[in-house]
């Protein structure tokens, strides 16, 4: 697997822009057999964020936890031909540079969440839509118990749990959302600058 040419946070005098242009550019992409776009995914999950009063780093973790999927150059329908395309550890690494643990481990563990909600709650399986019972199966599916118990030891693991949430509420084909420059601000307020 290989990612888009050129991108890294390093190169870009403002990695606010790249994030930005990489929504722009490559955001209208299929959300992997949801209802929405990659772009109305992020900002729908975002939103979600704001309205239950998060801190600026997980609203900005949940603008962002999908940005995986834009940096790859994988079909759209990877999943389905049975690939898993590690977007949750493929954002983390590529935000980490500019970003702190704050919003980049609950990015980073996304995924385990799901596993863990699989594991730890009834029903919260059914209720996940086909594509993302899909990539479950992919993703190593539920968590044993010895795994759900290592994940919750994790210190960003309740921020995880949350961002799961709202992930998967975020597939609501034409629900309204601020737009991506609504955004911005939360993702200055935590960029690290060097």
């Amino acid at each position: 697997m290989t990612d888009r040419p050129r991108l890294t946070l390093y190169r870009v005098a403002d990695p606010v822009d790249l994030i930005l242009v990489l929504f722009h550019e490559f955001g209208d992409t299929a959300y992997l057999g949801e209802p929405v776009s990659q772009t109305e995914h992020a900002l729908q999950a975002a939103w979600a964020a704001e309205q239950a009063g998060a801190e600026p780093a997980l609203i900005a973790a949940a603008l962002l936890h999908d940005i995986g999927h834009l940096l790859h150059v994988l079909p759209e329908d990877c999943a389905e031909a049975g690939l898993d395309d590690t977007h949750e550890a493929r954002g983390a690494q590529f935000l980490a540079p500019c970003f702190g643990p704050e919003v980049v481990e609950p990015i980073r563990l996304h995924v385990p969440a799901k596993r863990y909600l699989c594991s730890a709650e009834p029903g919260y399986l059914d209720q996940l839509s086909e594509a993302s019972q899909r990539s479950l199966r992919l993703q190593g599916g539920p968590f044993t118990r010895t795994e759900a118990e290592a994940f919750l030891r994790h210190p960003h693991a309740q921020s995880a749990v949350a961002l799961r949430r709202w992930d998967e509420e975020a597939k609501i084909a034409g629900l309204p959302t601020p737009p991506l420059d609504h955004f911005r601000p939360y993702l200055e307020a935590v960029l690290v600058r060097g």
